[in-house]
């Protein structure tokens, strides 16, 4: 009998293996043994830490091979300082830094809660980060994976400038849009459960809505699956861990909050660099998004033109996030 169930046992064991392995979801995305996956990151970082955050959990993920990081919306110089003041600070000052455009809303003004971080990284000749994106595509084509962190400001340039090349990203994975849900909590200046204009969609709704109907392969992190809370507990481990990179991150954080009067970061933008290593962190669904002319991410009927994650489970996202941005070794 015990015979029988061990046998029973594995045969299940195997199926479940062989269904992880088919449907791509049941470990991250790249092996060891695998030749890692080409990334470059698009950022508004500077203004919310989670950017940060975000590219931190690249930095200690060997799944990935980041061909550079392009700074996006605002003051994109001063952005492109404080991602190199983190690379050196880490001791990844190979990864190339590439300036976008400047592009300012139209009413108000940005906070850049941790300028006074950013004004201390090095200040070099740059790339601009439309050339050297679509430099990249002609090395890789068909390879690169954009992670879409910010404003789709030099996306939409990008397709302006020579959209064939565009065209030959292998997908794009993106945080933004808001499909039934919408900001949650005191951080933000409209809160509520139902869906509602995105900071990334609506700072360029013209270069969003060029990006969704690209006809890349399109991934996206929405707030529907995005809002996981960096609580006191998982705050408290990472600024007391004293690697180069989680110090950066306690410094960023402490800018961060006292601009925001928030102890809470709300980690966004880790989720779509989560899912680029590990699609099952967040399970997407095929839909048709059109972003209208209010930056909303409208939900239509006919052929999808994006796989969607609604609904994401922040205990597993700590599984994964935690040993990494520690640098605990499994």
């Amino acid at each position: 009998m015990r015979r029988t169930l061990q046998a029973a046992c594995n045969i299940l064991i195997c199926g479940l293996a062989l269904a992880g392995i088919a449907d791509g979801q049941s470990k991250p995305a790249e092996t060891a043994a695998s030749a890692p996956l080409l990334v470059i990151i698009d950022t508004d970082i500077g203004d919310d830490v989670d950017d940060a955050y975000a590219i931190g959990l690249a930095l200690q993920s060997s799944e990935l091979k980041i061909l550079g990081i392009t700074t996006a919306w605002g003051n994109t110089p001063l952005r492109a300082r404080l991602v190199g003041r983190l690379l050196e600070e880490t001791g990844r000052q190979e990864i190339p830094v590439a300036v976008g455009g400047e592009k300012y809303p139209e009413k108000g003004k940005l906070t850049f809660s941790q300028e006074q971080y950013a004004l201390r990284g090095p200040q070099k000749q740059l790339p601009g980060a439309v050339d050297f994106l679509l430099g990249q595509i002609k090395q890789h084509p068909g390879e690169i994976t954009l992670i879409a962190i910010g404003p789709e400001t030099n996306l939409g340039a990008a397709l302006e400038k020579d959209a064939e090349t565009f065209r030959k990203l292998k997908r794009i994975v993106l945080m933004g849009g808001s499909v039934y849900r919408g900001y949650e909590g005191s951080n933000y200046p409209v809160a509520g459960s139902h869906a509602q204009p995105e900071w990334n969609i609506l700072c360029d709704v013209a270069a969003a809505k060029k990006v969704f109907t690209s006809g890349v392969p399109l991934y996206v992190m929405p707030l529907d699956s995005t809002q996981i809370r960096l609580q006191e507990i998982e705050r408290s481990r990472i600024f007391s861990n004293g690697t180069a990179l989680t110090d950066a991150l306690t410094i960023l954080t402490q800018q961060w909050s006292a601009t925001t009067n928030s102890p809470t970061p709300t980690l966004f933008d880790v989720v779509a660099v989560a899912y680029a290593i590990w699609p099952e962190l967040c399970p997407t669904k095929a839909m048709r998004l059109r972003v209208d002319d209010e930056g909303n991410t409208k939900v239509e009927a006919g052929e999808p033109n994006a796989q969607v994650c609604l609904k994401s489970d922040s205990d597993q996202f700590f599984e994964f996030y935690m040993p990494r941005i520690l640098g605990v070794k499994k």
